[in-house]
């Protein structure tokens, strides 16, 4: 629930940057990557201190971890919007609100089981931060 609701402040930031962008002009590409770069580090504060509950004591390599995981949903989501303006639909809103859900649905999948792993599953020696 807790990842739910940081992805929809995300979502919501990200999405309004996205239909800002396209309404003056700067395109599908531009718009896409203002929006994702506009909620990448919210994410990261409010999933790293409260979703996943455990800011005091990230493990090494979890901005390494992070940025991995935002670069694969990321380049999915554009695999998306490529594949709308390869097929004539450009500056569709719609196809933007269908990248998000695949880059969330991944995103989701690669914080809870790569970036941030459960404290129980650590070793001991690994729990320094970033």
């Amino acid at each position: 629930m807790r990842f739910a609701a940081v992805g929809l402040l995300n979502t919501a930031l990200g999405y309004t940057i996205i239909l800002a962008a396209l309404a003056i002009g700067c395109g599908d590409i531009v718009s896409n990557i203002l929006g994702y770069a506009g909620g990448l580090m919210l994410g990261f504060v409010l999933n790293s201190r409260w979703t996943f509950s455990d800011a005091a004591r990230l493990r090494k390599g979890t901005l390494l971890r992070y940025g991995l995981s935002f670069a694969i949903a990321y380049g999915a989501n554009l695999a998306v919007v490529f594949t709308a303006l390869s097929i004539g639909l450009t500056n569709n809103p719609w196809v933007h609100l269908a990248g998000i859900c695949v880059y969330s649905v991944l995103f989701y999948l690669a914080s809870s089981r790569f970036v941030f792993v459960p404290a129980p599953l650590r070793n001991n020696s690994d729990d320094t931060a970033f």
